[in-house]
């Protein structure tokens, strides 16, 4: 796990699994969030934990062997954005959890295919043709429904959701980008210790001890679930492309569902159980498209041909 390589192998099968894996630990890590923001804990220190663990677990293994050559970057500005956009992420959803049931940020969550192949337009330049624009339409569509922005019952941290999903998205497509030619240790390095950096004063101005032992398994369960899904999420897309990976980002929706209602007695809400299928639905069409296109790109195909496929 903690292996220097790096670079890119076409595994996509393996790559896969380690995805589907990595859903759960992000479960376990919101369920574990959501059980200290409940119980009246800041989600700004929650979330000082979950990176300050992740830094030390990591400098730990790392400085040692390596020194602060672990650190050596190719590309340090690209390495900070993406650790901010983690950063952004881990704190608009913990900041929300404490307002939101598990199933609804879920379901926001599940917009992120279709945020990353939006911004892959003007962060990666790719070409996103018109079907793909339709599908992104039908999605946000879905999210609407679920999050029921009309109603008396829409609560304004919907807001934070969405400001998580939007971080995630450019969180991703960095990591891609960034593991053609950085380590898996940098990575991690860089992403903990702008984490904890830049939240140590909030976390300071308002600390609390966790009261009891299992308080302090959960604390501490946030931040060693969360550093081992994103150690496994560097991994998979190592070994392939973030659009192969997305789709499987749904397969959460089972555990996030049995965690809230299960320990949090939320069950789902009929809109959620609506709108869900649409948003799922747009990133697999999305997806599927990708698929089509990438198969028909390494065949010749005439120029009339080539404008249809958008």
């Amino acid at each position: 796990m903690t292996s220097p390589v790096q670079g890119h192998q076409d595994r996509r099968l393996f790559a896969i699994g380690l995805g589907l894996v990595t859903y759960i630990f992000f479960t376990l890590c919101d369920t574990c969030a959501k059980w200290m923001a409940v119980s009246g804990m800041p989600p700004l220190q929650v979330a000082f934990g979950r990176y300050a663990l992740q830094f030390a677990f990591m400098a730990g293994l790392a400085l040692p062997h390596s020194g602060f050559a672990a650190l050596k970057t190719k590309r340090p500005v690209l390495q900070v954005v993406r650790a901010l956009g983690l950063l952004g992420m881990t704190a608009f959803n913990f900041f929300a959890l404490a307002y939101l049931p598990l199933t609804l940020t879920s379901s926001i969550t599940f917009g992120m295919p279709l945020l990353i192949t939006a911004l892959s337009v003007p962060l990666l330049g790719e070409h996103v043709g018109w079907r793909r624009w339709v599908a992104i339409l039908v999605g946000f569509i879905g999210i609407l429904i679920v999050v029921q922005p009309w109603d008396a019952s829409f609560h304004w941290a919907v807001i934070l959701s969405l400001a998580s999903i939007t971080s995630a998205a450019i969180y991703f497509i960095l990591t891609r980008k960034l593991t053609a030619t950085e380590s898996t240790i940098s990575l991690q390095l860089y992403t903990g210790l702008v984490g904890t950096v830049c939240l140590l004063p909030f976390a300071l101005w308002n600390w609390e001890w966790p009261s009891g032992g299992l308080a302090w398994i959960v604390f501490l369960g946030v931040g060693v679930t969360a550093m081992i899904g994103h150690q496994i999420s560097i991994a998979a897309h190592r070994y392939a492309p973030a659009s192969v990976l997305a789709p499987f980002a749904y397969s959460q929706i089972i555990w996030m569902t049995a965690s809230s209602w299960l320990i949090f007695n939320e069950p789902p809400t009929v809109w959620l159980l609506v709108g869900s299928p649409i948003v799922i639905g747009s990133g697999l069409y999305i997806w599927m498209r990708e698929r089509r296109l990438a198969r028909e790109s390494v065949s010749p195909i005439s120029p009339a041909e080539a404008e249809l496929r958008v």
